[in-house]
């Protein structure tokens, strides 16, 4: 099997950002190399041989996408036919748009062709279980240690897609819907994955749950990490669409009905997606956001307020925020009854 490789010259703070468009663009799976030194709880989670010495930090990341080249000499992106020009068109285009609001570095981009490699599993090798505070978090082709039975434990699969509660905007959602989740609380995830918040609430008591996504491959994903972790059909439902421009979506979704509305999405889709979650959320919800760079938690601040919520947190980790709120209690004019079709 061959591969057309796409590697990018970048900074290393700009990896997430540049990452998350192009998987937009349906480029999937980066292999990441730079000179982050490793700190030792990461080096015991995720590598076997570390090297005892590493050169220094210089700020400079690459980034690599590998493409199916298929025997016509096309390329398979993402289940479409694609040529080498078209998938740098869409390098292009997300470099220029994280361009506009933070340094890139060179962003030169290179071309090449490799064959026989496994990238889309190679990256479980680095992948362990795990602990968020009180959760173990392990995947799918590792077994419980006795000393762990009967812990908590969250079993994720997430495959190349998805996240697996590792990163801090994943990290920063679960401690606020352990804040705010009960008994009877309904929750809406925007943007849900592999559906890992959605489990999560769950598994801390929520009592339905809803998630959206645009990509259909977030369906498997749900489907095995439900049936991993014994969470019922009727408990989570998924739907595939986009919530901020499809009514048939916001329809299904219906408006007054959560108590909870999560979204880890980056500030320029939270920005038009806040007024719409604050449609869902019931009077006194909370509306609980990430993904949110430093650089833009003011503009999503000022969208939440804009949108008749009242900011109650807003928590950082690492370079990532995360803003917290609640629509008031009684809104004025709401008089009718929460429902969904």
């Amino acid at each position: 099997m061959k591969w057309m490789k796409f590697r990018i010259k970048t900074l290393v703070e700009a990896e997430d950002l540049i990452i998350s468009e192009l998987y937009d663009r349906g480029l999937e799976g980066a292999q990441i190399e730079d000179k982050v030194p490793l700190s030792p709880l990461e080096k015991e989670r995720m590598f076997v041989d570390i090297p005892p010495e590493t050169e220094a930090d210089d700020g400079v990341a690459y980034l690599s996408f590998f493409v199916e080249e298929r025997e016509d000499g096309s390329l398979d992106l993402d289940g479409e036919t694609a040529d080498k020009e078209s998938v740098l068109a869409r390098i292009e285009e997300a470099l220029l748009e994280v361009r506009d609001f933070m340094e890139i570095g060179e962003g030169a981009v290179t071309v090449s062709e490799t064959e026989d490699i496994d990238w889309i599993n190679n990256w479980k090798q680095y992948f362990h279980q795990f602990y968020i505070d009180d959760l173990l978090v392990i995947p799918s082709w590792e077994e419980v240690k006795p000393e762990d039975c009967g812990k908590k434990i969250l079993h994720i699969d997430p495959g190349t897609a998805f996240g697996t509660g590792m990163h801090e905007t994943t990290r920063l959602c679960i401690g606020q819907i352990k804040k705010y989740v009960t008994g009877e609380t309904e929750l809406l995830d925007v943007g849900t994955g592999s559906g890992i918040l959605s489990i999560l609430a769950l598994m801390y008591g929520a009592k339905h749950a809803v998630g959206t996504d645009l990509d259909p491959c977030a369906v498997e994903a749900v489907a095995q990490n439900k049936e991993a972790n014994g969470i019922a059909d009727a408990a989570f439902d998924l739907l595939i669409g986009n919530l901020i421009t499809e009514k048939e979506i916001r329809d299904k979704v219906g408006n007054g009905c959560y108590d909870i509305v999560t979204a880890n999405i980056l500030a320029d889709v939270l920005v038009p997606l806040t007024p719409v979650a604050a449609d869902c959320l019931k009077p006194g919800g909370v509306y609980i956001t990430s993904g949110i760079i430093e650089a833009k938690e003011e503009t999503v601040r000022q969208a939440v307020e804009a949108a008749g919520l009242t900011v109650l947190e807003v928590n950082h980790l690492g370079e990532w925020v995360s803003v917290t709120a609640r629509k008031p209690e009684t809104v004025l004019g709401e008089e009718r009854e929460p429902e969904r079709v």
